[in-house]
């Protein structure tokens, strides 16, 4: 660089307390387009301008700017060709910066969120069997179709339409019956109503889940009325609810020792 080119780099309030100079660089983010005839704002970033001219006409223009950060250089006795080179070069560095900095923020931004939603250890195989198992059981339990929503029992016992769900909530709430929630519904085991007594729960549904109050929770329920059962012959205890409830509360009362025993 010459020897009579001097380039001082300064807050914006400190460059308008220095003096004149002879010409004067100003990056700033945010920055207005400018109307003065003898300033030139080149811009290369939608977030990044850089304004050139010469101190009045900066102060002028910065009176008008909405920019948040203002980055000033300042030059004496620069010749008007190599300050305008200068200043093209100025800019393209500055946007491609902004455009750096900014790549390598959202690239951490990223890095952060994806330590955050994985697990700090991978899952182990035995999880990992768990969890195949718990989905495919699930599965099995929705696909055996023996599920109604509160409008499906509204509608078989005649109950009130235009809050299907007040009835069927009263009953869980009550502990004559349990629903299972997918899918941001609750779903009620048609098993667990009487077509004789205008679909309302069977009693012994209500002891069942006496039973097993604080032990298994409205899908562990639903799988073990599912699932075959040793004490009831191989009949599954859902099967044998409406006619045998005596056994199915014995078959509970099983279940609960065993798991008491470990």
């Amino acid at each position: 660089m010459r020897r009579d080119l001097r380039m001082q780099v300064s807050g914006v309030g400190q460059e308008a307390a220095s003096g004149w100079v002879m010409k004067h660089v100003l990056i700033s983010d945010n920055f207005n387009n400018p109307r003065g005839r003898n300033m030139n704002l080149i811009t290369d970033h939608p977030e990044v301008s850089t304004l050139t001219g010469t101190p009045k006409e900066v102060r002028a223009r910065l009176q008008q700017s909405d920019a948040e950060r203002v980055l000033a250089v300042t030059f004496d006795h620069i010749q008007p060709k190599v300050f305008n080179a200068l200043a093209e070069n100025f800019a393209n560095v500055a946007s491609s910066l902004v455009e750096v900095l900014i790549e390598r923020h959202d690239r951490e931004s990223l890095e952060r969120l994806a330590e955050v939603l994985v697990p700090r250890q991978p899952p182990s195989p035995r999880l990992l069997k768990e969890a195949a198992m718990l989905i495919g059981a699930r599965k099995a339990v929705l696909a055996s179709g023996d599920w109604l929503s509160a409008a499906d029992i509204a509608q078989l016992a005649g109950l009130s339409t235009r809050n299907p769900s007040a009835q069927p909530n009263k009953w869980k709430k009550q502990g004559w019956i349990f629903a299972i929630h997918h899918g941001g519904v609750d779903y009620f085991p048609s098993y667990g109503l009487d077509r004789d007594a205008g679909f309302r729960p069977i009693k012994a549904l209500a002891k069942v889940i006496e039973i097993f109050a604080g032990r298994k929770d409205s899908w562990g329920m639903a799988y073990w009325f599912f699932s075959d059962n040793s004490f009831l012959g191989g009949s599954k205890p859902q099967d044998l609810l409406a006619s045998a409830p005596e056994r199915v509360i014995e078959a509970a009362m099983d279940e609960v020792q065993e798991i008491a025993h470990g």
